[in-house]
């Protein structure tokens, strides 16, 4: 049986700011996030099985980024915990804002790489994460391989 790629896109928006960068995005902002998570596996066989000619469903797939990813990152800020904006984020956190404090810079190659170490913990075993690709802009955006992560 052939491997199949399977590719579900998710959106969420978040804010970061980037610590010691010399350009507008150390300043807190935020982006319209597109995450397109890609898995690869083999349809499965059997016909008495409800998922008969799926890889995964769509849905299976949906929970696991949406609870590992989405709801954690949608509508929040993420800072390095490092960074000086940590008096920032205190303030936020005590004005009930969602605040991520994270032990990278929260540019979208950290994040994709967060991201994939996250989904590939829930994912079933016979299926594999292919790739990721988190969109920022329109025009700008970073992709994971597991083929370039052997």
């Amino acid at each position: 049986m052939s491997n199949i790629r399977i590719t579900k896109q998710f959106t969420f928006e978040t804010g970061h700011a980037l610590y010691g960068y010399d350009g507008k995005c150390k300043n807190v902002h935020g982006h319209s996030y597109k995450l397109f998570v890609t898995v690869i596996g083999k349809p499965i066989t059997d016909n008495t099985n409800v998922k008969y000619g799926m890889v995964i469903d769509f849905g299976d797939l949906k929970k696991i980024v949406t609870r590992e990813i989405v709801d954690i990152f949608d509508h929040a800020t993420v800072f390095n915990k490092n960074t000086p904006h940590i008096e920032l984020a205190r303030e936020l956190e005590k004005r009930d804002h969602n605040v991520i404090l994270v032990d990278y810079q929260p540019t979208s190659e950290m994040m994709v790489i967060d991201f994939a170490a996250k989904i590939k913990t829930y994912l079933p075993s016979h299926i594999a994460l292919h790739s990721l690709r988190l969109q920022e802009t329109d025009s700008s955006f970073a992709e994971w391989y597991a083929s370039d992560n052997l």
